[in-house]
């Protein structure tokens, strides 16, 4: 499993959630190399959205629009770091909420597994709520709806990853 790309991950993440049970096994390496890839996905699709809103959907102000146009050669450096840090942070809170609900499911399948384990398990699982939260502002649906659908999702792919998971001695 050392040879798997990225690519493959990703492709198994969003079709194939049994596989991501033998994802478990992973270095951290990797997974947080395909953490850091979504990440860095999710802050180019808003760092796309805060530079086609203009200065007038973020400031509402015309006095503060003329200033943020004469300086705007720092406005976006530091709005990509802004949004990488919170992207990030985000998604490890997300991620690690999600592993400490699966590790609620490893007792009750009689699996073994451990926090670490489900936590890489989780990185994959979430690949959709990442996708749909780059897409949102693109479908018709509301926010909380799309949140909701998220959350089933990736905690469908968690609990059938788990399935994977060794059985309890």
């Amino acid at each position: 499993m050392k040879n798997i790309t990225h690519m493959q991950l990703f492709i198994d993440s969003l079709i194939s959630p049994k596989k991501l049970g033998a994802y478990r096994i992973l270095s951290i390496g990797k997974v947080m190399q395909y953490a850091f890839l979504m990440i860095a996905l999710l802050t180019a699709f808003s760092f796309g959205q805060f530079v086609t809103s203009g200065t007038d959907a973020i400031f509402g102000y015309s006095e503060i629009e003329t200033y943020a146009n004469d300086i705007s050669w720092i406005v976006y450096p530091i709005g990509v770091v802004f949004l990488f840090v919170l992207n990030t942070s985000i998604y490890f809170i997300k991620v690690s909420l999600y592993a400490l609900a699966g590790l609620f499911f490893v007792g009750p399948m009689k699996r073994r597994g451990e926090y670490r384990q489900v936590w890489r398990t989780s990185v994959f699982a979430c690949t959709w709520a990442t996708i749909l939260t780059m897409l949102g502002h693109l479908i018709p649906i509301s926010p909380t709806i799309l949140t909701m659908i998220s959350i089933f999702i990736t905690m469908l792919f968690i609990i059938l990853a788990l399935t994977k998971y060794p059985l309890a001695k």
